[in-house]
């Protein structure tokens, strides 16, 4: 027997890090699809070590008051999708250790609330999309153990919110960024460990 949905504001997805063969990742996910738009004032979504989550759906886009995403070890996520960009009130989006993930959509430069993306050791993400300069709000991108991205695009010297710039360990990072003076609100710049350099 479902209660109000509607009010909502913070769910678990109780989902083992590592699940038994016979609880199928695919099933977990059309249970959350289910719900999905009906959860309008659901704020805070941890989705973290879902090792056999590969994609989310579509509908996660109808969250509109949703502030804090973690997708932290989700192993197998592959991808983000585009309807990400209708999360206008989104805050926080933690996608550390998400080690299939190659690539963001395009549509993420939409997040305009968003301050803090946490990219940690997502180790086959190869670079990032020319639109996360359009992050306005955006303070703290982390992408330390990045070990596969090369370079980063020019985009990023207009983030004027940005504050604290993460890269330690990314190991194939060819050359440092020329627009760090453009950042005038930078306070923290960290690349240890950045072996090509």
């Amino acid at each position: 027997m479902l209660f109000n949905v509607a009010r909502i504001t913070y769910i678990y997805w109780p989902i083992e890090c590592t699940p038994k063969p016979s609880f199928v990742g695919v099933f977990k996910i059309a249970k959350i699809t289910y719900i999905y738009w009906a959860i309008n004032a659901l704020q805070n979504h941890d989705l973290n070590c879902c090792s056999m989550l590969q994609k989310l759906p579509t509908s996660i886009g109808q969250l509109s008051a949703l502030q804090n995403l973690h997708l932290n070890n989700c192993s197998s996520l592959q991808e983000l999708p585009t309807s990400i960009e209708q999360l206008n009130a989104l805050q926080n989006l933690h996608l550390n250790n998400c080690s299939s993930l190659q690539e963001l959509p395009t549509s993420i430069g939409q997040l305009n609330a968003l301050q803090n993306l946490h990219l940690n050791r997502c180790s086959m993400l190869q670079e990032l999309p020319t639109s996360i300069g359009q992050l306005s709000a955006l303070q703290n991108p982390h992408l330390n153990h990045c070990s596969m991205l090369q370079k980063l695009p020019t985009s990023i010297g207009q983030l004027s919110a940005l504050q604290n710039l993460h890269l330690n360990d990314c190991s194939n990072l060819q050359e440092l960024p020329t627009f760090i003076g453009q950042l005038s609100a930078l306070q923290n710049f960290h690349f240890n460990h950045c072996l090509i350099l």
